[in-house]
């Protein structure tokens, strides 16, 4: 079972004058076997969003609530919340020199389960889910994005959230970069996940063209810090045929 709940979910960032509030009352519901998808333009808080669910320190919760199974996660360090089964794919994954993506996996692997995977099933595992991302087993030995292409960033993200098999994942802007090929390579991967059961997706992007190889759920939109509106697939048709501009001049609607 997973079931991220996000209420009223207010976050500031701080700024030379002050705190900057940036989401401003955020309620969303993933249940299990669902994948929503948040569109906007740049600024509205898409991002924050994200971070602020996975306890990026930058950002300050200043009320609202994020539950995970009903279990309250705002009070959760970062590792806590991805061992309560959260994982978040990030825009601009960071470079970790010196730290071999075999052993970084291993170790994330580890941290989640609480023990270490058995080491002759866990590399047959991480070949497995290397090669579904058109990745050689050589990726292994290089150092965590040290040098990887944007492609191969994200397929590596997607490679994580294989292995780790969280409950929700928070794939943001996860397209970003990504040539046609990998577009659909890192789909392919994202839809697997979604296939398992009790798995929920929070996928958040500028553009329609990787909702043609995911489809998801529920599309809201969001403007200003909130969900100015939601809907099914064709709401990801009107905003590719329209833009913005209609909730860009009213940013308060709901």
């Amino acid at each position: 079972m997973s079931k991220l709940v996000i209420t009223d979910l207010h976050a500031s960032v701080e700024t030379e004058d002050g705190p900057k509030e940036i989401l401003k009352g955020v309620t969303l519901t993933i249940n299990e076997g669902e994948t929503h998808a948040i569109m906007g333009p740049n600024g509205s808080g898409k991002s924050t969003l994200a971070y602020s669910i996975a306890g990026h320190p930058k950002y300050t919760i200043t009320s609202g609530s994020v539950t995970l199974d009903g279990q309250d996660i705002l009070g959760l360090s970062v590792d806590e919340r991805a061992r309560a089964g959260l994982f978040l794919a990030m825009q601009y994954p960071v470079e970790v020199p010196g730290v071999s993506v075999a052993n970084f996996l291993r170790t994330a692997k580890t941290a989640i389960d609480g023990e270490a995977p058995k080491l002759r099933t866990w590399v047959k595992d991480v070949n497995s889910a290397l090669e579904a991302l058109n990745l050689d087993s050589s990726f292994s030995q290089r150092s965590v994005n040290e040098g990887f292409s944007g492609g191969e960033k994200k397929r590596h993200e997607i490679a994580q959230l294989d292995l780790l098999d969280p409950k929700v994942a928070v794939l943001d802007e996860t397209d970003s970069g990504l040539d046609i090929d990998a577009l659909k390579i890192v789909s392919e991967g994202v839809n697997r996940f979604r296939e398992r059961e009790g798995k929920g997706v929070l996928l958040i992007t500028h553009y329609t063209r990787i909702l043609r190889y995911i489809e998801p759920d529920f599309v809201h939109v969001f403007v200003d810090g909130r969900v100015a509106e939601s809907g099914g697939k064709e709401l990801a048709d009107q905003l590719e045929a329209e833009g913005y501009d209609k909730y860009l001049k009213a940013p308060a609607a709901r």
